[in-house]
């Protein structure tokens, strides 16, 4: 959806003093860092250089044609076209794009990915410029996807069940509700059977040429864009398109492009849908609008209207919602583009039990309130001043904005034809616009969104006797009670108390040391707790925060459990100090800072952030959540209520039902397992959660702060004495309990059989104890990644049995020493053994010592190439750091690790298979539908 920060392209800086008012009708200005021309045959090109991250380059190839321009006959080709790009070019024969992008270090899916929609496919590809020859493989994987697609008959047929496996992958009680609401919220347009993946009927019998047809009528240079952001020579990158891409031709007689209608309607629609595996209940209040363009100040001004309504409106949902008798679970207003030729402005809400009609007066009520009696000045004051802070920090962060980030913005400029306005120009509109808004503005919005004409209800819920669907007269009623309930105006509550009233008296640095073989400082506070400091340039505006104590749950009792597991909860909806949730929130208006916290098995842990200018407050929060936790009786039976409502939903879904299965098995039904229920649920009591949290964060000499990110040392010392030193210190010199949970031993098999669609989930877990080290996690890493390829290539490339497999793999000796690998995949029921046995021929290969030379470049090259870009990310850092503080390791360790992975041998790998997938030792769980379905 749109918001004011993406309108306003996500930058503020003071307006200059010089700066002149610009005339509302003048057509908006557009950034002189873009480069943005277009070819005599009607190709488009974006181009901009940033460093952002260094030596990679982020590529987009936009074609302005999707799903909508399908013929009946090619349902689903638009989105088969996309898989066959990946599958053979002209240069890159088979699977060649994807190799050599792997052997190059970028991973399939992250960097490497496409995507099918009604009316654009865009693909992305990120790419180093460290080699030039790397760039120019990257450029003549775009060009070839502009025209030279092989359409190979050996990859077709394989690349066909590919594709069936991810409409397979879709099927869900959601896609079946969507199904039939596609047809109510589009109705009379060709949107509404065109969904882009396809019938399963055609995808089963299309003939590929029509597919090749599709390719030819629509990839053509008056419907292509080529974006480029990153770390190379705009010139020379210009010219490098215009000569590769210049030489493509329209075709003779090009076919119209022509845009699907969604035609007006005077009558409200409704869709009243319900599905026995259906998750939730939920209702959403939609108005079909025309298409929203932003050309000009004027539009620019009124877009941003809208978006300071939808923060208000939001910002008095989310405190409905925390109320013990609330309409709703949750609730939003969101306005934005729905298909090309329309936008959308909608009210939605969660539904508790079978209050629909209630949740939609709610979402009514409220706009209506609006309407009535308006927004105070005060709502008004804290989203503008929110907005601007946001585009303050975004500003500062000019330099350091990532390259996919960009590509992004620009890809939806190519779409719209839109301008991009940039750094320079946004900075003097922000600070005319914003300004000038007033709360009559907004206020006549409120009376104006809301018509009878083009009006869309949708209401979902499951198929079950306690759960009382309404009828569509009873839901069409909800507008004219809405109209003529007795409201009162809103009442905005605040607090002018200062978060901490009697700041503490400051702690000591006792001690300090630079980490040996790094930049990452350690103090040692009076309190007896420690403190490590990386300062960076990474990014200009970001501090990332974090603290970590070992002991978590495993130190409580059983029976506390339970209590445990909510505490965090807990106090997270119940603010802080003196503040309960809703008046922290406004408290902290204008301030970029917050803290959490989290109770883990084995430790007790904060996360924060802040910008750097307010890096007390993030002290100040951290204080008083270890300090001051609060337990808000309203908000926490709020949270219970609304977790009541998903729980009694969560035995429709396979598949929650199945990860259910797996934690239980693999714990083998330890007590301190248990899966929450209505009843566990009811069992917690606010205060002996309060009181776990209490204890849980009362002893600071167990805790190692971190702190990374742009700050100076010098300028933190004084907020460290007074706010981290002075914590109290019981020194208990705590460390973590092995309380006895172990998975299963020997070969474990089960069989859940849940769901009624014709699809099928397969994972395999190995499991055992291990030699703990730094080196074996990478060696463990290195196995997960050649698995990731290897059963890639046979599943998906050369069986065409599923969509995707997953690997996961871990190591770790807290409590004790243990792995695990998990290999998950979808497929259809009838082959599911076949691809299991599948996996067993690939992992038997590796034991084998069967690793070609290709796949070990990708072993290298993909970890090493990671780890490249996260040497200059404050959260890879964190991380790193505070993975290796409970380990107790070399904080040089992931400085270390680009050595240890390129001196992995596939002797290495084939010794990991050998010891860590043992036949003797795994567990196989298989997710079938109900009854005999196979297909």
């Amino acid at each position: 959806m749109r918001s004011l920060v993406m309108s306003l392209g996500a930058v503020l800086c003071a307006l200059p003093a010089a700066a002149q008012v610009t005339a509302r009708s003048a057509p908006l200005p557009t950034d002189t860092a873009v480069h943005r021309g277009a070819l005599p045959n009607g190709l488009r090109y974006i181009i901009r250089r940033n460093v952002k991250p260094e030596n990679r380059a982020e590529l987009r190839f936009v074609v302005n044609a999707g799903s909508i321009l399908e013929t009946d006959a090619q349902r689903g080709l638009a989105h088969y076209v996309e898989h066959m790009a990946f599958n053979g070019t002209a240069r890159f024969p088979k699977s060649d794009i994807v190799n050599f992008l792997e052997r190059a270090g970028m991973r399939f899916g992250a960097d490497l990915n496409a995507s099918t929609s009604f009316d654009q496919t865009i693909y992305m590809l990120q790419i180093p410029t460290d080699s030039a020859g790397l760039l120019a493989k990257g450029l003549d994987i775009m060009e070839d996807w502009a025209h030279a697609l092989s359409f190979d008959p050996a990859l077709e047929q394989k690349e066909r069940g590919v594709v069936i496996e991810e409409w397979r992958t879709g099927l869900s009680a959601e896609t079946r509700v969507q199904n039939k609401q596609f047809p109510v919220m589009l109705r009379g347009s060709k949107y509404a059977v065109r969904l882009p993946i396809g019938t399963i009927d055609n995808l089963q019998h299309f003939d590929p040429k029509l597919a090749e047809q599709f390719y030819r009528d629509w990839y053509r240079p008056d419907l292509m864009t080529v974006i480029a952001v990153g770390d190379f020579d705009v010139r020379a990158m210009e010219a490098d398109i215009r000569q590769r891409f210049g030489a493509l031709t329209m075709p003779a007689n090009p076919r119209p492009r022509a845009y699907a209608a969604v035609p007006a309607h005077d009558e409200t629609l409704v869709s009243i849908e319900t599905d026995k595996e259906y998750p939730s209940s939920s209702v959403a209040l939609m108005w079909l609008k025309p298409r929203d363009s932003t050309r000009t100040v004027a539009d620019l001004r009124r877009t941003s209207i809208a978006s300071l309504y939808d923060r208000m409106v939001n910002a008095r949902f989310n405190e409905l919602s925390q109320q013990p008798d609330a309409a709703f679970t949750y609730a939003g207003s969101a306005r934005g583009e729905f298909v090309r030729t329309r936008d959308v402005y909608e009210l939605f809400a969660g539904v508790k039990e079978s209050g629909f009609e209630r949740a939609a007066q709610a979402l009514l009520g409220e706009a209506e309130r609006i309407a009535r009696f308006g927004f105070t000045q005060s709502e008004l004051d804290r989203v503008r001043t929110e907005y601007l802070r946001s585009l303050e920090q975004a500003f500062a962060e000019r330099d350091k904005t990532n390259s996919a980030a960009f590509a992004g913005q620009y890809v939806g400029a190519a779409l719209s034809g839109a301008p991009i306005l940039g750094i320079v120009n946004t900075q003097a509109l922000a600070g005319q616009l914003l300004p000038t808004i007033t709360v009559a503005e907004v206020n006549a919005l409120a009376r104006s969104s809301f018509t009878e004409k083009n009006r869309v209800i949708l209401v979902a819920a499951p198929l079950k006797a306690d759960v009382k669907v309404p009828t569509k007269q009873a839901m069409l009623a909800v507008f004219d009670k809405a109209k003529h309930a007795t409201l009162t105006a809103y009442v905005d509550s605040t607090s002018d108390a200062p978060l901490i009233p009697v700041l503490p008296t400051p702690g000591r640095v006792v001690g300090e040391r630079t980490l040996e073989g790094t930049d990452i400082r350690e103090w040692t506070l009076s309190n007896d707790s420690r403190v490590l400091l990386k300062p960076t340039d990474f990014k200009a505006d970001e501090v990332l925060f974090a603290a970590q104590s070992p002991g978590g749950e495993s130190l409580l009792p059983d029976a506390a459990v339970i209590d445990a597991d909510l505490s965090s909860v807990l106090v997270s909806v119940s603010g802080m100090g003196a503040f309960n949730q809703i008046t922290l929130g406004k408290k902290l208006t204008g301030k970029r800072a917050g803290v959490s916290a989290q109770l883990t098995d084995n430790s007790e842990v904060l996360r924060g952030s802040a910008s750097s200018r307010d890096i007390e407050t993030l002290f100040q929060l951290a204080w008083l959540r270890m300090t001051q936790p609060r337990a808000d009786s309203s908000a926490f039976v709020a949270f219970k209520n609304q977790m009541r409502a998903e729980l009694a939903n969560q035995r429709n879904s396979p598949e929650a039902v199945f990860e259910d299965t797996i934690t239980v098995t693999m714990a083998q039904r330890h007590p301190r397992v248990k899966l929450m229920s209505s009843a566990l649920l009811d069992s917690v009591d606010i205060h002996r959660a309060l009181a776990i949290q209490r204890d849980r964060f009362a002893d600071a000499s167990g805790f190692t702060f971190f702190l990374v990110g742009s700050f100076s040392a010098d300028s933190v010392r004084p907020l460290v004495e007074r706010y981290l030193a002075s914590l109290p210190s019981l020194r208990r010199n705590e460390v973590a309990r092995d309380v006895g949970i172990r998975p299963p031993t020997g070969v474990v098999e089960r069989t859940v059989r849940k769901g009624v669609e014709a699809k099928a989930q397969t994972r395999l877990v190995f499991t055992g104890t291990c030699t703990y080290s730094y080196a074996n996690r990478v060696v463990l890493s290195g196995l997960s990644d050649l698995l990731d390829i290897r059963l890639r290539e046979a599943l998906r490339e050369e069986k065409g049995g599923t969509y995707g497999v997953s690997v996961d793999a871990s190591c770790s000796h807290i409590p004790t020493s243990h792995y695990e690998i998990n290999i998950s995949f979808g497929s259809a029921p009838a082959r599911v053994d076949e691809l299991t046995r599948e996996v067993f021929a690939v992992i038997d290969s590796i034991k084998a010592g069967v690793v070609s030379d290709s796949s070990m470049t990708k072993v290298h090259e993909l970890p090493l190439r990671a780890h490249e870009t996260a040497l200059k990310q404050n959260g890879a850092w964190l991380a790193a750091m505070m993975d290796a503080n409970e380990d107790g390791r070399d904080q040089r360790d992931f400085m270390r690790s680009p050595t240890l992975v390129a001196a992995l041998t596939r002797e290495d790998l084939r010794d990991a298979a050998r010891t860590y997938l043992r036949r003797d030792q795994y567990a196989r769980f298989t997710l079938l539908p109900e009854g005999n379905v196979k297909k």
